[in-house]
Formats: structure tokens, sequence, C-alpha cells
């Protein structure tokens, strides 16, 4: 009787999975089938006759993000496009056409099977371009989808591309995408010293609210790129050119956008995903609870192998954060954290994601663990090796101190706020869309 009531559960549990996925894929299907409402920079560059990049010799840095309303590679678009001369790729992590792995090094310098166009790797031996890379070349393309996140290395490559070419007089072009965070939410402090990194490169929140183009110009203009290493005072400012979007809007989730998503690195399958990660992805660097990669909710959970999710989705909807609710979770990771073992936690949901604080969720799960399991506190259990990790990204070692004394957000809130009023005027200086 157990038996066949627990192969009814899995029956179950996987027809509710297909039936989800069925209706994910719908839905997809039926907003792409609309057409969408943005034109993206590559869109807008086609539909002008490639305005910006007749008569040039360009680069181009893309991942498979880089394509059009029609699912065409920029980096076809571009080779095939009359009076533009495509002559080298960038690949940043993950490479041009996605065949690496997060975290990887990008193998070095190869042909592009497709074209034939050499591809220089930028996540492996060399993160900016060398001058070599850049000889002969009077532009360099930009078009990647961002995620809205510090800690996302792409706009840290484009940061480095800008320092390059702004010492070898090489013009950059960048081809705007939405923010699929929207364009309204800023959160985190800002990076402060001993905590600069590839994952926190530049002096801003953690959640900046701003397209890829709109950052670009910002980093620019501040002068915020200050050498590879983050410490020189006379980086020239880039010849920097932004084909911005038409339709978007601060305040569109990406759904309105009625693009389609092609996701941006493995763990981003879908704009949930994009939207979690910032919820999770800090926590997720200890590697003390499972965030749901490995299993199919990337970012979107918090699960141990001694966690009762019924009471930590108790005690968390207890809180009454704006905008989420928690429900408990049971799951087997399928690799990564606590492969293969059967796990409790919790899964989050957005009810307004409008009014939700995302950034914060995860310092509530390690209030509660803290609460729940006095001998699980996140900072007396985690390996200490990882903390440095914890810290660049964070952008702040006060954090992680702070809130280890008394595992209570309200006492690190004010510290994990206190800049993104300033950035706000700061930074909407740069808006190009309303």
């Amino acid at each position: 009787m157990g038996k066949t009531n627990g192969i009814n559960r899995i029956s179950g549990t996987l027809m509710l999975s297909v039936l989800f996925l069925a209706f994910s894929v719908f839905l997809s299907s039926f907003a792409f089938a609309g057409g969408p409402v943005v034109k993206t920079g590559i869109d807008v560059l086609e539909g002008n006759g490639f305005m910006q990049l007749k008569g040039k010799r360009i680069g181009l840095v893309t991942n498979p993000t880089g394509v059009d309303a029609r699912l065409r590679s920029t980096i076809d678009i571009l080779n095939d496009a009359p009076g533009v001369k495509l002559v080298a790729l960038f690949g940043p992590e993950h490479g041009v056409r996605g065949n690496s792995y997060a975290g990887m090094s990008v193998s070095g310098d190869s042909k592009d099977p497709e074209t034939g166009i050499t591809v220089y790797s930028l996540y492996g031996r060399h993160r900016m371009p060398t001058p070599e890379m850049l000889k002969g070349l009077d532009a360099v393309v930009y078009d990647i989808q961002d995620n809205g996140c510090r800690s996302y290395t792409f706009i840290n490559t484009l940061g480095l591309l800008m320092e390059a070419c702004a010492r070898q007089g090489v013009e950059v072009i960048v081809l705007d995408r939405p923010d699929p965070l929207g364009g309204e939410k800023v959160e985190g402090c800002l990076v402060e010293p001993g905590c600069f990194s590839f994952v926190s490169m530049y002096d801003i929140p953690y959640v900046y609210g701003l397209t890829v183009g709109e950052l670009a110009t910002m980093l620019n203009e501040e002068h915020m790129i200050k050498g590879e290493d983050g410490t020189e005072e006379n980086v020239p400012k880039c010849n920097l050119t932004v084909v911005p979007m038409e339709g978007w809007h601060r305040s569109m989730t990406y759904e309105q956008t009625g693009l389609p998503w092609v996701l941006p690195s493995p763990h981003i399958p879908q704009t949930v995903s994009a939207c979690s990660y910032p919820a999770s992805g800090i926590l997720g660097e200890l590697g003390y609870v499972s965030i749901g990669v490995g299993y199919t909710l990337p970012f979107q959970m918090f699960a141990a192998p001694w966690i009762d999710g019924n009471a930590l989705s108790a005690e968390l909807n207890s809180y009454h954060l704006p905008g989420v609710i928690f429900r408990p979770l049971f799951v087997k990771p399928f690799y990564s954290v606590f492969a293969g073992q059967n796990i409790g936690g919790v899964q989050f949901y957005f009810t307004d994601y409008g009014a939700a604080r995302i950034t914060e969720i995860q310092f509530y799960v390690m209030q509660a663990i803290a609460a729940l399991y006095p001998q699980k506190k996140v900072f007396d259990n985690a390996n200490i090796t990882r903390f440095n990790m914890f810290d660049k990204v964070c952008g702040s070692k006060y954090i992680r101190e702070k809130f280890s004394k008394n595992n209570r957000f309200s006492d690190i809130r004010d510290y994990w706020r206190k800049d993104e009023e300033s950035f706000r005027l700061k930074s909407v200086r740069y808006y190009i869309y309303d």
C-alpha cells in the first residue's frame, strides 16, 4: 500500500511537472506568437540598415543571448550585413556559442565553426582584449543579455572591454537589451575596499536597476573604470555608442516585452531564474544549503538534509515579508550541493514582485535557520574558505561580520540599504528609458 502511494505521488508529481512545463511553453509561445512589443538593440540596428556599423571593421562580444526577435544570432546577422566587416569575435564566460560551463576557463583563441572568424577568449588567460586582439578594428560591438546583478560577470567583461578600447582608440557599440529585474529596483550597498573583484568590479549596488547600455554610459561618464585592478585613476573615457531599444519601459517585466528568453548562463533557464538569482545567489556562495542549482529550481529554493520544510516555511511566512511567500519543499538534487540526498526546505514565490526586497530574502532565510536550528547557524558551520567569496559578492565584509553576531537581518538592514538612494539620484542622469 505504501509503495503504491509512493508511486502515485511520484506519478502525480511528474504529471504536475509536465503540465507546468507545457503551460510555461504555451505562455512563452503565446507571447512570442503575438510578437514582441520591444525591439532590442540588434533589432533596431537591423531596422536602420546597420547605420552605426557601415564601412567599419568590427569585433563582436556576444554569447547565445545575442539574438534578434527571430532568434537569429547576432554573429550571423553581422557576418551577413552589407557594408559591415565582422573580423573578430570575443568570448566571455560560457563562450560565444555557450559551450563552456559556469566558472570554466574558456579555451584559448579558436575559430568559430559557423563563420570561420577568429574567437578570442575573454574568460581565461585574458579577461581584457589585448592591443593585438584589437589591432585593425574600428569598433567592437557588445550584445549580451545581462541579469541586472553586480556579481554577474558579463558587465565586468564590458567594463574591461571599454578600458581596452579606450586605450587603443577603438569605439565600443553597445546593443541594448532589457534588464530582466526591471529598471526600478536598486538594492544593496556599494562595493568597499578589499572586496573589489571580478564579481564586484564597479562601485554599484548589488541590484543596480539599469540596462547594460545605461550602465555602460554611467561607468564611462562617472570615470568608474579604473584599470584592471580597480586602482588606476587615469583611464581615458571610451568612445561609446549605445544603440537603444524601442518600446522598453522601466516598469516592464521581461514577459511584458514579448521577447523570447534565451538563457544567459546554464542555470538561468527562465526569467523567474533571473529574478530569483539575487534572492539566493549570495548565500549560495557558501555551499551551505542548496539553492536549487543541481535541481529543477535553480536559485528558487533553500534546502538541506537537516531542514524541516514545514517548519522553515512557517517561520519565514511569519515574517510577513512584502511580495514573497514560502512553501515546504522536499527534493533530491541531481548534482551540486547535496547531490543524491533527500533534503527539505522551502521554495519561494513572488506574489508582488514590485514590492519584494529580493536580495534580502536570503538573509531572512539565514535568520530563520538560526532561530530553528541554533546549532546550524550559517557562519558557525559553513566552510570558512568560502567567506572571502561571500564578502566579495556582498561587496562588504561588514555584512558577514555584523550578521554573524546575532543572526538577525535587522542588524544589517540599514547598512545593506545605505547607498541605494544616493545611487538612484546619480544613476537617473543616465536613464535612456522612462
